[in-house]
């Protein structure tokens, strides 16, 4: 039963299952640490002595490696062609950057995966017959991963820093090390791989013709008959089909989803000098009217450019 959950949808769902859990944690602990709760939960636990948290991360930090997931690829490759063998293949494995490949490989599942469950639909997006080694343009990247990959990427990478911030106060560096690596490293996998191993991704010339080719598609207009590779436009049109299509409950759920952005903005107004550590609602409100007259401000300027 095992295997045929995991050779069927089982294997996407555990994916979506293991991303989700991730940003559950980080919320959790964004919230903790606006709160104040987790001060003073560590400050207790100082007081009594207790250090059971930083002992507990020391001993599943070694979990958090990846090891015991490619624990079954050795043990069968060695009992195929014997364990230095094993080890050897595993060792290249690394060298070659494969984890950063699957690791990034579970982003696009993820986000594929969790978007069908939630509006339906299915979608194939050709890439040709193309010869393997080619550069890929940054529009071309950006294009096809920006929403499964930088995006989410961005956030955690906010979640990570701010969560660095206000934790210094009273946590050790090793504890947020121990905490939060495996993150960084899916972060940064997310980021920066299909640069990573996009053939002469990091040529000068390379990445001036990219630099060109991304703002000429940016600025280019949309429409009907154009395609997504030709404008921003088209590629944003399409990329939000998906809502006009679904249903009341897709879009409810997806509202309530983008409610956790605001952790972000109630939490670090009430930490910042100007609040004064008051409380009142009005510092809110007053950081909506910053906001307001900052996005006021950008569109006029881009009007009056344009």
């Amino acid at each position: 039963m095992l295997s045929c959950y995991f050779t069927t949808i089982g294997f996407y769902f555990s994916s979506l299952i293991s991303v989700l859990g991730i940003y559950v944690f980080l919320y959790g602990q964004l919230y903790l640490v606006l709160s104040g709760l987790e001060k003073a939960l560590l400050i207790e636990a100082r007081m009594k002595n207790i250090e059971s948290l930083e002992t507990a991360l020391a001993s599943q930090s070694f979990i958090q490696l990846g090891l015991l997931t490619g624990l079954p690829m050795v043990m069968e490759i060695g009992l195929e062609k014997g364990f230095l063998t094993a080890l050897k293949d595993f060792v290249l494995m690394q060298l070659q950057f494969a984890a950063v490949f699957f690791t990034f490989s579970l982003g696009t599942k993820t986000h594929h995966f969790g978007r069908t469950i939630m509006y339906g639909g299915a979608k194939y997006i050709p890439t040709g017959r193309k010869v393997v080694v080619f550069h890929a343009s940054f529009t071309e990247n950006y294009r096809l991963y920006s929403r499964s990959h930088f995006v989410k990427g961005f956030e955690l990478l906010l979640l990570l820093v701010v969560y660095d911030l206000f934790r210094r106060s009273y946590q050790s560096s090793m504890a947020y090390v121990l905490i939060t690596y495996s993150v960084w490293f899916m972060t940064m996998t997310w980021l920066f791989a299909p640069f990573l191993f996009n053939p002469s991704g990091f040529e000068w010339d390379e990445i001036v013709d990219d630099w060109k080719g991304w703002n000429k598609w940016i600025k280019e207009k949309g429409g009907i008959g154009i395609q997504q590779n030709k404008s921003w436009q088209s590629w944003w049109n399409d990329e939000q089909a998906h809502l006009r299509r679904s249903g009341y409950g897709a879009r409810l759920f997806e509202i309530l989803l983008s409610i956790r952005f605001f952790l972000y903005q109630y939490g670090l107004v009430y930490h910042l000098d100007i609040s004064q550590q008051s409380k009142n609602f009005l510092v809110y409100v007053l950081s909506w009217v910053v906001i307001l007259a900052v996005f006021l401000t950008v569109k006029v300027k881009f009007i009056q450019v344009s």
